[in-house]
């Protein structure tokens, strides 16, 4: 069996919470011959370097993606076409094209128009993250039996597909491939919308005149909390996630909206049996959701930072 790394250069694009903890974790697994990092902030490149997180930390982006293998997009979902135009010129032939955002649809059609021919454009979206940002946040175990979904646009190479779903298992995570409309769909449905939710309870918190802020913060409990984590998410990348997954977004608030009035129905005429069947279920996908490994009551989804 050969030992040669996977691919000869990876170029990733973007040194926050994604981008640096890619970095780390090809530090710990022999995926590629040589590393580059590239963010246009010049004080993220400098921590960067100081991190030392990989062989070239640069803001030139055309520099960072030349011979790259692996070129993968780290940056708010907004920032991808122009990433995708500024480094189009500069990618090697053959190489594959890949990014970490949380919208597909969006995505590809940002991107698709400057990907020359002989390049593979194959989006992904590592379904994995905390609530912090930035080179610092990075860990090499973030991405450990969480999934990996690929959003391959139509025509992509099967040997592409293949290569970037082995990247992806090597660096700890679970893949699947799915169609870019319904990744978007059912991300609306367990990421987007919640997370929307979740800035919203905790702005009405914040609004509510008859309760202090002093208030909400020393009487918080454990409900509020976790909206609080989900709430200090990164504000630019959110921004961009709800403007250009919109349609999904305002599919599954539609449907939510409607579930609420029940909800509120249900409290307004004492109908206990229809609360106690809801939360019966819920708690059922709660259970569901440990039992796959996908959360537990620790903070960090309970993996400790080195």
């Amino acid at each position: 069996m050969s030992d040669a790394p996977l691919f000869g250069k990876v170029a990733l694009i973007g040194i926050g919470l994604i981008g640096s903890s890619i970095a780390r974790g090809l530090k710990a697994v022999p995926l590629a011959g040589a590393v580059a990092l590239a963010d246009r902030s010049d004080e993220v490149v400098a921590r960067a370097r100081a991190l030392d997180l990989a062989d070239v930390v640069t803001t030139d982006l055309a520099a960072a993606v030349a011979d790259a293998d692996l070129v993968v997009v780290c940056v708010p979902v907004g920032a991808c076409g122009a990433v995708a135009e500024a480094i189009a010129p500069h990618l090697k032939r053959g190489a594959i094209v890949s990014d970490v955002g949380s919208v597909k649809g969006s995505v590809v059609a940002q991107m698709t128009p400057f990907m020359p021919g002989h390049v593979h454009f194959v989006p992904a979206h590592p379904v994995a993250g905390t609530e912090h940002s930035g080179p610092d946040a990075g860990f090499a175990e973030l991405f450990h039996e969480r999934w990996c979904i690929i959003t391959p646009p139509p025509g992509a190479a099967p040997e592409a597909v293949a290569r970037l779903t082995r990247f992806w298992q090597a660096l700890g995570s679970k893949t699947e491939v799915m169609a870019p409309d319904h990744h978007d769909l059912v991300l609306a449905i367990t990421s987007h919308v919640p997370h929307l939710i979740a800035y919203n309870i905790v702005g009405t918190a914040s609004d509510l005149e008859q309760v202090t802020e002093s208030e909400v913060i020393k009487f918080s409990a454990g409900g509020f909390r976790d909206f609080t984590r989900i709430a200090a998410s990164d504000p630019t990348m959110w921004r961009d996630v709800f403007l250009h997954n919109k349609d999904a977004v305002l599919e599954v608030l539609g449907r939510f909206t409607e579930d609420l009035i029940a909800l509120q129905r249900n409290i307004r005429w004492g109908q206990g049996d229809q609360l106690f069947d809801l939360f019966t279920r819920t708690r059922a996908i709660r259970r569901s959701i440990i039992d796959q490994h996908q959360d537990t009551a620790d903070p960090d989804f309970g993996r400790a930072r080195k």
